[in-house]
């Protein structure tokens, strides 16, 4: 089922990062020690949005990559 708040999630596997791109901000953002389980369960998830808000969003460190208008951050 496609998500309604994420329209895009990549994990790297070998860096344990995951990087998901927000629908209504169009914001892209990376978190950092993301167990491959967690981003498995993610994809699983009937509710992608409310998983990732409940079990990835206050639990990891993250970074802004790329702001609305595509602009990569420092």
């Amino acid at each position: 089922m496609p998500s309604m708040s994420l329209s895009d999630i990549a994990y790297d596997r070998d860096a344990r990062t995951l990087d998901v791109t927000f629908i209504s901000s169009g914001r892209r953002y990376r978190y950092f020690e993301v167990a491959p389980e967690e981003h498995e369960a993610l994809l699983r998830a009937f509710s992608k949005g409310s998983w990732f808000n409940t079990r990835i969003k206050p639990r990891h460190d993250f970074a802004l990559l790329f702001d609305a208008s595509g602009r990569r951050q420092a």
